[in-house]
């Protein structure tokens, strides 16, 4: 299976199973009094420590003997299949707070690979559109005809292809180091890569909206 096949699947997958919505109603009815910036910056703290300890768990496999770096590989991909449905939960449940619900999967995928590459994903929109490469979200996400965001996905997959060549080999290589090595560079490297993903939906959406303009379902 191609790289590229795999990136779909992995995307395709994330995008379905993200439930941002459902997690942004829950926190806004357990924490009526919050503000949005008060819950987004909840949600960030949650999905960088989830993503440390994906990271930091699937090292310290590779370290085992009995177990090894091959099954530590296996785990690796399924890893990457959690870390990614986290992200995309993480990506719409901020952009529910933000008050954008985004519901067909091609703008979902938008904002999930925008998120993933960071500042090179508004670039990348940027040079496209001709939108501005912050706080893009809204108008992308709500305006742009599907066959624009579809155009947009294309260009968008290449970048991500090409960053998971340049960025990614080496931490996956990290999470398999042996003694040990493995847990330490996978935490900070999976970490890193979610903080990358947190700067990127800060400049599609900027500063949350002071109040929020709806009532939460019940």
């Amino acid at each position: 299976m191609s790289k590229e096949s795999v990136v779909e699947r992995l995307l395709d997958r994330a995008v379905r199973r993200s439930k941002g919505h459902d997690v942004a109603t829950k926190l806004r009815q357990a924490h009526p009094g919050a503000s949005p910036a008060e819950l987004i910056a909840g949600l960030e703290k949650r999905y960088l420590r989830k993503a440390a300890l994906l990271g930091g768990g699937v090292g310290a496999v590779a370290t085992v003997p009995a177990v090894g770096t091959g099954t530590a590989a296996v785990l690796t991909t399924a890893q990457l299949a959690t870390f990614m449905t986290s992200t995309a939960t993480y990506v719409m449940a901020v952009a529910s707070l933000h008050g954008v619900e985004v519901d067909d999967l091609e703008r979902r995928r938008t904002l999930l690979m925008a998120a993933l590459l960071g500042e090179d994903g508004a670039e990348a929109i940027s040079g496209q559109m001709g939108l501005g490469t912050l706080y893009w979200a809204k108008a992308a996400l709500t305006k742009l005809p599907i066959g624009s965001v579809r155009s947009i996905n294309k260009r968008l997959k290449r970048r991500l292809l090409t960053a998971g060549a340049a960025k990614g080999g080496s931490v996956v290589l990290g999470r398999l180091a042996p003694f040990g090595v493995g847990a330490v560079v996978g935490w900070f490297g999976t970490r890193a890569i979610a903080k990358n993903v947190v700067e990127g939906v800060q400049k599609a959406f900027g500063p949350a909206p002071a109040t929020f303009t709806d009532v939460p379902a019940s």
